[in-house]
């Protein structure tokens, strides 16, 4: 049976992904069985399964919807403390991943379930590859719109992307608090040696 997108869901439906959410992040995709879902959604695993055909296609439709409440916030971050193109414009994104990742004690969900899932068919792949891409292309795209000539603009923009991503690693994998605060830097330093 193939998955229901996360608009056309039941209740119950939308109970089960919201607690498989929340299980996956803290607890791990290969750790929660559906067993313990259903349970801690009050409801049975027939229902997960009517909803939703399979634990990876669930699994997927959580990455999504992580991607889409992600990709939502930054841009709602960046109209209301950056509405100007500029560098700040490209700065913010990284105060916009400081205050995403602020409760957020397992860091990057999308690392967290490659390092589970990568190298296999599993549907969650792609989700994850689509996040990672959309992240470089923001980058490419703003530091553009910032100014940078159009034959360095993609590079720089691969750069900080490379940036984003090592900080959130070493946030927490390396448990180095200010590597947004110190990434963020490295960008400045990088966005001001491009525009000069």
């Amino acid at each position: 049976m193939a998955a229901r997108q996360p608009g056309t869901l039941t209740p119950a439906g939308q109970r089960l992904l919201d607690t498989a959410s929340a299980l996956f992040y803290q607890h791990g995709i290969r750790a929660v069985g559906v067993d313990a879902i259903a349970e801690a959604a009050g409801t049975t695993k027939k229902t997960l399964y009517d909803r939703f055909g399979s634990k990876d296609a669930l699994v997927a439709l959580y990455l999504g919807r992580r991607f889409e409440r992600w990709s939502a916030f930054v841009a709602a971050y960046l109209d209301e403390h950056a509405p100007d193109e500029g560098p700040g414009r490209v700065l913010a994104v990284y105060d916009a991943l400081a205050e995403w990742q602020r409760d957020a004690e397992r860091g990057c969900a999308f690392v967290n379930a490659f390092a589970e899932i990568g190298g296999t068919e599993h549907p969650g792949v792609a989700v994850i590859r689509a996040e990672k891409e959309a992240v470089r292309a923001l980058y490419v795209r703003l530091v553009a719109e910032a100014g940078v000539p159009e034959a360095a603009a993609t590079e720089l923009g691969l750069r900080l992307a490379l940036l984003h991503e090592g900080a959130l690693v070493t946030m927490t994998a390396g448990g180095q608090p200010d590597a947004l605060r110190r990434a963020r830097a490295a960008a400045a330093d990088l966005l001001a040696a491009a525009l000069r």
